[in-house]
């Protein structure tokens, strides 16, 4: 699923046909649905074609550009995306693109990893465990003290390592997505690396980071960067309606904001006890 190794299958299936089913592994085939399917819910918040507007800004392989992009140019490519071109089928597991927009898996296949290491776990009889790759984490069991997995939420501090608030959990996978580690300035004014595939631009709301709590780690990754995307207020709304466990730091003139839903509260209530 690298988009940095050429021969990786996501990169062989994006130089392949367009309009004809594609054989792919059960794994890629997985992530894909996945991802259409939280495309679906966000209304097109979480877009996993948007990676030649994400280049195009400066946040891929290609450096940073001297010139902020043009709005032609940003039209033109916005033309080039949009997961309603993929189609996925299973059993054979095959992927069609009808148009040939590019996939790139960044926002969700970390999370995948976790739950691959996880299962790999689980298969050799292990049955406690917290496995972490980036930042994103899946838990099961107990830690070695006996009790729930306790995890800190960063605060959206540019140094890191200072933790805004703790949650325990267990049974399940955690996931963070924010704004404020990768970005740059032009003309005093400040792009950051997340992109909204609606505008094909970097998003300018004042959420700083949201985190999910899900049962799997591809969910809350994906979940995390489609909820960044859709902003603090959107984002509430969705997990509210679709009973999904969300904590956001809000900037404010006075420091950060915390918001979570409905179903967070208990991790808090759990930690904080």
């Amino acid at each position: 699923m690298s988009t940095y190794i050429d021969d990786s299958e996501l990169m062989r299936f994006n130089r392949g046909p367009i309009g004809e089913a594609v054989p792919v592994s059960g794994h890629l085939a997985d992530v894909v649905e996945m991802s259409m399917d939280i495309y679906r819910r966000s209304e097109g918040a979480f877009e996993i074609t948007v990676g030649p507007l994400v280049n195009l800004w400066g946040f891929g392989p290609q450096p940073e550009p001297e010139q902020v992009p043009s709005d032609a140019a940003i039209e033109e490519l916005l033309q080039q995306v949009g997961s309603d071109a993929l189609r996925v089928e299973r059993a054979p597991d095959r992927i069609t693109r009808s148009r040939p927009v590019q996939i790139d898996l960044s926002a969700i296949a970390k999370g995948h990893g976790v739950d691959r290491v996880a299962l790999l776990l689980e298969a050799q009889g292990i049955r406690n465990y917290l496995v972490e790759i980036g930042g994103e984490l899946r838990t099961r069991g107990k830690n070695p003290k006996g009790g729930d997995w306790r995890i800190g939420i960063e605060s959206p501090d540019p140094a890191g390592g200072v933790v805004q608030k703790p949650i325990t959990v267990s049974g399940k996978s955690v996931a963070t997505s924010g704004d404020y580690r990768n970005y740059y300035e032009r003309d005093g004014v400040r792009y950051a690396h997340s992109i909204d595939p609606r505008s094909g631009r970097p998003l300018q709301h004042r959420l700083a980071s949201v985190t999910v709590i899900a049962d799997t780690c591809a969910e809350a990754d994906g979940l995390a960067t489609a909820l960044n995307v859709l902003g603090a207020d959107a984002g509430l709304k969705l997990a509210e309606k679709e009973n999904l466990a969300i904590f956001m730091l809000v900037k404010t003139d006075k420091g950060f904001e915390e918001r979570y839903s409905s179903a967070f509260e208990p991790y808090l209530e759990r930690s904080e006890k």
